[in-house]
């Protein structure tokens, strides 16, 4: 089964870019090349399997980082091209328009959040109660890249395990939603690594990946990191939502882990 999808979650290939740089404690004008262009390669290997939309954008930014990536390693005595030091000085700039026009949009949703939460104070005290305005999306402690850094080392450890081999899996998305959202509303607390099996196909794990995004965009489900690199948490995202026959504060390290299959 092939999945398709258009999140807006997926910023961009500069979105990725920042998050890696941000990732390395570096200041932007000293991005190491050679580093990143390896990590951006591994996500980009996620990406095609997610099938994004844009996924040739970041197709584009990945080839660039290869070239200044061996342009560097392997300088050309005779190059017709700009020199390399102008393309990586080309791209930093790119890098840190980017990330102003990103602040920016940040410090304005929080603004609008902010006066949309005075609103409701406001509409509440004339009206009364009401139902309350619908869940935010947000993925939590966690970036959503840390999640699809997280799904490569998933897909890195099945193909120690056995070799990248096409098998098609035609569970809908909704049946994957719907176990993922039961199986942490009875636990409280489900590692995102414990909804992976080694023998899992390709498919069946981006679908069960994609489930996941699709319960942080509906409000069902929030994520909890406590360091980078550090396992992801999956928690329902209000905790009535949890079962009162387990308890919330998720499985002992003794319980099985219990398969999304």
């Amino acid at each position: 089964m092939e999945f398709k999808i258009a999140l807006d979650v997926f910023a961009g290939p500069m979105d990725l870019l920042l998050y890696l740089v941000k990732r390395h404690e570096v200041d932007i004008t000293q991005v190491p090349i050679a580093k990143i262009a390896e990590e951006f390669v591994a996500y980009l290997d996620v990406l095609e399997d997610l099938a994004i939309e844009q996924v040739g954008e970041f197709v584009e930014l990945a080839s660039l980082l290869l070239e200044i990536k061996a342009r560097e390693l392997v300088p050309r005595p005779e190059e017709t091209e700009p020199p390399v030091e102008t393309v990586r000085e080309e791209l930093v700039s790119r890098l840190l328009e980017y990330k102003q026009y990103r602040d920016a949009a940040v410090l304005l949703e929080d603004r609008a959040r902010e006066w949309e939460l005075r609103f409701a104070r406001v509409a509440a005290e004339e009206t009364g109660p009401r139902s309350g305005p619908a869940a935010e999306v947000t993925i939590g402690d966690a970036h959503v890249w840390d999640l699809v850094g997280a799904l490569a080392r998933v897909m890195r450890k099945r193909e120690k395990r056995r070799p990248r081999q096409i098998v098609h899996d035609d569970t809908p998305i909704e049946v994957h939603i719907g176990r993922v959202d039961t199986l942490v509303a009875e636990r409280g607390r489900v590692s995102f690594s414990e909804l992976f099996d080694e023998d899992m196909s390709r498919t069946r794990i981006v679908g069960i990946f994609l489930a996941v995004l699709e319960l942080v965009r509906r409000g069902r489900l929030r994520t909890r990191q406590d360091r980078i690199f550090d396992e992801i948490w999956l928690e329902p995202a209000h905790p009535e939502d949890v079962s009162p026959a387990m308890p919330a504060a998720g499985p002992s390290p003794s319980d099985p882990p219990r398969e999304i299959s």
